[in-house]
């Protein structure tokens, strides 16, 4: 690896995006408490299975297209250029692998040398982005839902879509950046957003669970059948999130490390090596730890004010919070985190209870509200108040504006609505996306558990005929 101090700093790259990794997987735990937590008990193992085999589904399509993606389409292709090589992320590939080997013939061995050590765990954070993007549609879309649909949509969204969005608007060389200044630090928009917009579109096909509405159209509480069990999920995203938005960062890099795709140096000059964001601007853990509890905070005070106390929506409003301000909170000053973390959950409050009434849309957990609304309300927050500021290091990039970032935010949600809902039609119209009434209302685990219960009557009818 070169010099001392490039091995140093190589090695501690390596473990620091191994440890993002295992904090990620704290989010889908969370998700599972959550959504078994919102979900009624006839429906319990379903909605744990569904969101948990979505894990290896996603995981195995996302090693063999999903990560070549992420470096394909920058370009669009066709907007700032063509397809681009990726050859450290094709699956037959030996850099896709566990080595220390050398370069392969007419590779760069400087490049490969530098893929050896960090392409697994790159490939593992953004893996766990993917995975997380997929599960946010699962809460929306529980106790209705064929699994086999959700996880046809979850590869979808998580190994294609989500991961393309990213290409696009969360790549250092990535078109939106270039173009537009789109900025979106950590993710409202290039996962909340687009998982948002997934979501909406599965629930316009899918429909409502019976009885959620009233004759006249008004909507019914379905409450969680374990509101605590909700909340420590939630916590459980909460403390996840802190490596996903360690995940965001590169932790230490040089500035002649600071090149665009052509090689030529940024406009970050001199010898102090900084952190910086996916897009090669610096930043500090420090900046972000500030930010991302104040946005947090601002948004469980919101939701518990808006809610009148509501555990359900006050947990939610923390989430929200942090998604609404996670576009710009590597610039935005701690008390504007706040701030907008506070306004923004206000605003989907009441966001997903005009929606229900109007469209009759059955968000099971508000997902739509929460990713949907405040991953792109976030992302256009960010166009507003970085208005002005560098998208990028690197000379011809155009700067965050206002316009960039708004069509940036509708270029994520209609990714995740347009394609996700063009699937959900295939499916529903096969008669593969819902399941049968009669399932619904006995319970999606009432086979399951027909079984169980058999099972314990004979073997307690075993033991009793040997007491005889």
């Amino acid at each position: 690896m070169g010099s001392n101090i490039d091995a140093t700093i190589t090695i501690f790259t390596e473990f620091y995006y191994w440890v993002t990794i295992v904090f990620m997987f704290l989010i889908h735990i969370g998700f599972c408490l959550y959504e078994v937590g919102a979900s009624r008990r006839r429906n319990h193992l379903s909605t744990l299975m569904k969101n948990t085999m979505a894990i290896p589904l996603v995981t195995i399509t996302f090693f063999f297209f999903g990560w070549w993606i992420y470096f394909a389409f920058i370009n669009g292709p066709g907007i700032t250029g063509g397809m681009t090589a990726a050859p450290q992320a094709t699956p037959w590939s030996p850099l896709m692998g566990a080595h220390l080997s050398g370069a392969s013939a007419g590779e760069d061995p400087a490049a490969t040398a530098y893929w050896h050590r960090l392409n697994g765990v790159f490939w593992g954070a953004f893996l766990l982005f993917s995975i997380t993007t997929a599960s946010i549609v699962s809460g929306a879309i529980i106790e209705r839902v064929r699994v086999g649909a959700f996880w046809l949509i979850a590869v979808f969204l998580g190994s294609v879509l989500w991961i393309l969005d990213a290409s696009w608007g969360w790549h250092p060389y990535g078109w939106m950046v270039k173009l537009l200044g789109y900025h979106d630090a950590y993710a409202s928009g290039v996962v909340h957003a687009i998982a948002g917009g997934a979501a909406l579109a599965t629930l316009l096909v899918l429909g409502p669970r019976i009885a959620k509405f009233r004759p006249d159209g008004t909507p019914r509480d379905i409450p969680p059948h374990n509101t605590w069990l909700v909340c420590i999920g939630l916590l459980s995203i909460y403390t996840g999130f802190w490596g996903f938005y360690a995940a965001c960062n590169i932790p230490m890099i040089s500035p002649a490390g600071i090149v665009d795709v052509n090689g030529a140096a940024g406009q970050i000059i001199g010898d102090t090596w900084t952190a910086t964001t996916i897009y090669l601007t610096p930043t500090t853990l420090s900046a972000i730890t500030f930010n991302f509890l104040m946005s947090l905070s601002g948004g469980m005070l919101s939701g518990y004010i808006i809610s009148r106390g509501d555990p359900f929506w006050t947990f939610s409003g923390g989430l929200c919070g942090v998604i609404s301000a996670s576009a710009g909170n590597d610039l935005y000053h701690p008390i504007q985190a706040m701030l907008i973390g506070a306004i923004v959950v206000a605003i989907c409050y009441k966001l997903h209870f005009w929606v229900e009434r109007r469209f009759k849309i059955d968000d099971a957990v508000g997902a739509v509200a929460v990713h949907g609304y405040g991953g792109f309300l976030g992302v256009v927050v960010a166009g507003f108040m970085l208005w002005g500021t560098p998208s990028s290091p690197f000379a011809g990039y155009a700067q965050i504006t206002p316009w960039g970032n708004f069509i940036g935010a509708a270029i994520m949600f209609a990714l995740g609505f347009i394609p996700t809902y063009i699937l959900a039609k295939i499916l529903d119209g096969a008669g593969l996306l819902r399941v049968p009434p009669r399932v619904e209302l006995e319970g999606l685990d009432f086979a399951s558990n027909e079984a169980m219960l058999a099972a314990v009557a004979e073997v307690a009818a075993a033991e009793k005929a040997m007491i005889k």
